[in-house]
């Protein structure tokens, strides 16, 4: 951290507490890739308004930031991020029950959301037992997975606009479609997402969790790090298997290869760093590109 970093970091430390801000954090640590150098700044605020404070004295200090849940879908460079990293993952995580509607703050686990719905006999969630990441993040991607997305079960999602004012917006306004959202189009920021779920039998609901877990080992590469998939589906087309047909899978950089279990993953098969994931993806890309004409597109998001 530099000097000139310094004055912001007191006020954050004043806002959020000085246990709540960490100085040249390895992002290594925050992403599921488990790559990615320091974060001059990364702060956990513990409530909505210090998540708008932080937001706020960063931005009258001229000081780039990034609002993260779990890192699931992020790839952060090896040379780090020049500026404060808002962690949502870590304070952020309250849940309530009323009913059949469950809001869960933005840091909650999506997996953990899902686990709680079964257990409270609610019915919705079985499609994210296996999807890492937090509720914001899957807001903001509508995340999904085997015939199931947040658009289908959100009711609506409570956001910190760019002017610093807090808005519910219902699920009709929030602009859903694949791998899409108004959070990411609009620079919106998820404090909580309200789900609209339906009574079901605890039994049935594992049932069916299960039945997709156990898809998930079978065809996924779940022991070694990665983002998950790492590209978006090509309209028309399966990425796995256009990288499967280009001869791709199994192809390394360094520590990084196209998973021979499933070829839409990229994994950190041990020792990878970022430029290594990096030039894997850029080089499937041109691959893909260059046999089928088609250009794939990353699902993983880059940072720094």
């Amino acid at each position: 951290m530099s000097e000139s970093d310094q004055p912001l970091a007191w006020r954050l430390r004043s806002i959020v507490g000085e246990e709540n801000v960490f100085a040249d954090e390895p992002m290594s640590e925050h992403t599921t890739f488990k790559v990615g150098g320091p974060a001059d700044l990364f702060v956990t605020p513990e409530d909505p308004d210090e998540v708008r404070e932080v937001l706020l004295a960063c931005d009258e200090a001229g000081v780039s930031r990034f609002v993260m849940g779990r890192g699931s879908d992020l790839l952060v460079s090896d040379d780090g991020y020049r500026g404060v990293i808002v962690s949502l993952a870590e304070c952020l995580v309250g849940v309530s029950v009323d009913g059949t509607e469950m809001t869960c703050q933005a840091g909650v686990d999506l997996r953990e959301a899902s686990e709680m719905a079964c257990e409270l006999g609610l019915s919705g969630l079985e499609f994210a037992c296996g999807i890492p990441g937090s509720i914001g993040g899957a807001c903001f991607m509508n995340a999904g997975a085997y015939g199931g997305c947040v658009a289908d079960v959100l009711k609506s999602v409570r956001v910190l606009l760019p002017d610093g004012s807090q808005e519910t917006i219902g699920v009709d306004d929030l602009n859903l479609g694949y791998r899409r959202s108004r959070v990411a189009s609009d620079g919106l920021v998820v404090l909580s997402a309200t789900f609209a779920l339906e009574k079901g039998d605890p039994e049935k609901i594992r049932a069916t969790m299960d039945d997709l877990m156990r898809q998930r080992e079978e065809k996924q590469p779940l022991e070694m790090a990665s983002a998950g998939s790492t590209f978006k589906r090509p309209e028309g087309y399966f990425a796995g298997k256009l990288i499967m047909d280009a001869g791709l899978q199994g192809y390394r950089v360094g520590g990084a290869e196209v998973s021979r279990k499933h070829a839409g993953f990229v994994v950190n098969a041990g020792g990878a760093t970022a430029a290594d994931v990096h030039a894997v993806i850029e080089h499937v890309q041109d691959e893909v590109e260059r046999q089928f004409g088609v250009r794939l597109e990353p699902e993983v998001r880059f940072l720094g």
